[in-house]
């Protein structure tokens, strides 16, 4: 039997494909860059063909440098960016425009009449949301109002809805398979996470036909095989998992209460709470996290839309930095950032505060504020958001946290978790291998296939590579975070102002 599992890693830079083996090891990887258009403030697409075929050359570019063929794989399993919403013609799969990506703000009004309209309670209820630009659901209503004739086409079955693991689902079946899996589905705000399914009142409100929706599946399933003309031979596609849940399999947080941050674009704290959706009171979503054979588990989840994309603003747009590498050494060369606070808020505010009208703000500068303290304020900004998740998800479950399991692109930076355990006064810890949402993926269609027996087999191939412990006093801290809590209420309502 094959042992080899190949992960694909759609993530909103970049298309990424990673082969594993029966050990967790990883014994290839490609990577192709994905543009982000920004046709106008607050609006962000990208090229669904692009999505498509630059996540089918990783996946050809992993199989050529492991020296592997699509026979030696034993699954494929997909992690994706959530939310990115996309619509295509049943027919000849061709989309009818651009993807409109999670970041994108453009349903802000819809969002804010269906509040004024009294939905945000039963919204909540149903599906674990809140009514946000942020999810799927408002994104289609856009593109059937704003596509001459979709919402006929659309009554008609002549139009499909997917979120990018769908999209790729049908892209590498060519076209037969029109499937999801529970965790993306549980992010469109049309999907009931108590009944599993497609909610109906939340359609009709929204106008959405149920015959463009996919069909929900396990997360760890084998829901069909690619194309022979893909890879060169049908393989199982056995994993489709939204790529922060993916994260929270790969980081082998099988145990109610045991989370992990993912440090990405955004930044994405998620808790396991077990098999009962766990209520948020405090501003957090409440989401699917996985489904397997023996049931679903559910996660509370706390989502900061900007934080490596401050970096990555430190270094396009204000040309502070070269690189995104440079920023730790820069950071670690002073103390502290002077009193210089960074919000990050380019597209509004995630957890806890939802509010899709604050914008970006940087207070607290004096004349011997320099580039290397605005620098650090921008790595504070992210250890500051996680810590206004935490707080919430603690009051949520009524317990402290005993530990926060990281990863992502910015978990390599010592100065960023250093300063996270400072912040959250807990215990910081860094696992070996760095690619947690795609070894997530790859697990899930490991586990659907036969190469692994079950979690606790999985959770033993989990290592530590470093553990921060917290060293700031408790003086400093709230300090700092009433310092910070200031620099946001700067930041909200500005849109608005």
């Amino acid at each position: 039997m094959a042992k080899y599992v190949m992960a694909l890693d759609q993530g909103t830079t970049s298309s990424r494909a990673i082969i594993f083996d029966e050990f967790g090891g990883i014994r290839a990887s490609a990577q192709e860059e994905l543009r982000a258009i920004y046709p106008q403030p607050g609006w962000v697409e990208q090229d669904p063909e692009e999505i498509a075929d630059t996540q089918l050359a990783a996946a050809r570019g992993a199989l050529a440098r492991a020296g592997l063929e699509a026979g030696d794989l034993a699954a494929i399993g997909i992690a994706n960016q959530r939310e990115t919403t996309l619509v295509w013609e049943r027919e000849t799969g061709e989309p009818v425009g651009n993807a409109i990506v999670w970041q994108c703000r453009r349903t802000a009004p819809l969002c804010e009449a269906l509040r004024d309209g009294g939905s945000a309670e039963a919204v909540r209820e149903k599906t674990g949301l809140v009514i946000d630009p942020y999810f799927s659901g408002t994104k289609v209503r856009w593109i059937l109002d704003n596509l001459p004739g979709a919402q006929a086409r659309a009554e008609r079955g002549e139009l499909l809805f997917g979120t990018v693991d769908t999209w790729l689902l049908h892209r590498l079946t060519g076209g037969r398979l029109h499937v999801t899996d529970v965790s993306n589905a549980s992010r469109t705000l049309l999907f009931n996470i108590h009944s599993l399914d497609w909610d109906g009142d939340i359609l009709r409100e929204l106008r959405i036909p149920r015959a463009m929706l996919p069909e929900v599946r396990r997360s760890s399933e084998v829901y069909g095989a690619t194309d022979a003309q893909a890879l060169g031979g049908a393989v199982p596609l056995a994993a489709c998992i939204g790529d922060q849940q993916g994260a929270l399999f790969g980081q082998a947080c099988f145990a109610r209460g045991m989370a992990k941050n993912t440090y990405g674009t955004g930044c994405f704290l998620l808790m396991n709470t077990g098999e009962q959706p766990a209520p948020s009171q405090h501003g957090l979503l409440t989401t699917v996290a996985w489904g397997l054979p023996s049931g679903t588990t559910y996660a509370l989840e706390g989502s900061v839309f900007v934080a490596g994309a401050a970096v990555q603003w430190l270094r396009d747009e204000l040309k502070l930095i070269a690189s995104a590498s440079e920023s730790e050494a820069l950071a670690g060369s002073v103390p502290d950032t002077g009193g210089a606070y960074l919000v990050p808020a380019f597209v509004g505010l995630g957890a806890p505060y939802w509010d899709a009208e604050a914008r970006g703000a940087l207070v607290g500068l004096t004349r011997g504020t320099s580039r290397a303290h605005v620098v650090r304020a921008a790595l504070e900004s992210m250890a500051y958001q996680t810590a206004d998740v935490l707080r919430a998800m603690e009051a949520d479950l009524s317990g402290a946290l005993p530990e926060l399991r990281v990863d992502g692109g910015a978990a390599v930076n010592d100065c960023l978790l250093q300063f996270q355990a400072d912040i959250l006064d807990a215990p910081v810890v860094r696992p070996q291998g760095a690619e947690t949402t795609a070894l997530g993926a790859a697990y899930l269609a490991g586990l659907a296939v036969g190469v692994w027996n079950d979690p606790e087999e999985l959770a033993g191939q989990w290592r530590e590579e470093r553990r921060f412990e917290p060293r700031m006093d408790s003086t400093e801290r709230e300090r700092l975070l009433a310092g910070w809590a200031k620099a946001v209420e700067r930041a909200r309502g500005w849109e608005g102002a």
